[in-house]
């Protein structure tokens, strides 16, 4: 039986990674509660993290942790935290699935090493303007809201 067969039949380990600044933009009008559906939908959430940078306001802040998120502020740009993260999620193997919310083409390579690692990937784009072709191609599975 194939890994996606497996995967089915067992509880899967999902792991939700926003990239909040990228992609809870006005213009895509990103739902926080439709990110978690979606990873509920893959399986049984074991970890989502919402990346804020310290421009993010105290509501968002409070939104987020309100739906479950953990909540990771950096200064400057989330995308190393977020690569980092993700890529220690799916090589200590604590997750089966990994989920990026992104349109940021700087994720491929964290894409692409869950994959090596036995992890079935999903990119999830904000909308067909904020799609990032290359995450698309490289995951198993895309979403595009």
């Amino acid at each position: 039986m194939d890994l996606l067969g497996r995967l089915s039949e067992e509880a899967t380990r999902v792991g939700l990674f926003v990239d909040g600044p990228n992609v809870l933009r006005d213009e895509f009008d990103v739902d926080l509660d439709d990110l978690r559906e979606l990873a509920v939908e893959e399986g049984t959430v074991a970890a989502a993290r919402l990346y804020l940078d310290e421009h993010a306001t105290p509501s968002l802040i409070q939104a987020g942790e309100a739906r479950g998120f953990d909540v990771i502020t950096t200064s400057g740009d989330v995308d190393v935290r977020l690569a980092v993260d993700a890529t220690a999620a799916a090589v200590d193997e604590s997750i089966d699935i990994l989920v990026v919310v992104s349109r940021d083409t700087d994720f491929k390579p964290v894409l692409e090493r869950a994959a090596n690692e036995g992890v079935r990937t999903v990119a999830v784009a904000p909308g067909e303007y904020g799609r990032s072709d290359a995450l698309q191609n490289t995951a198993h599975r895309s979403i595009t809201l």
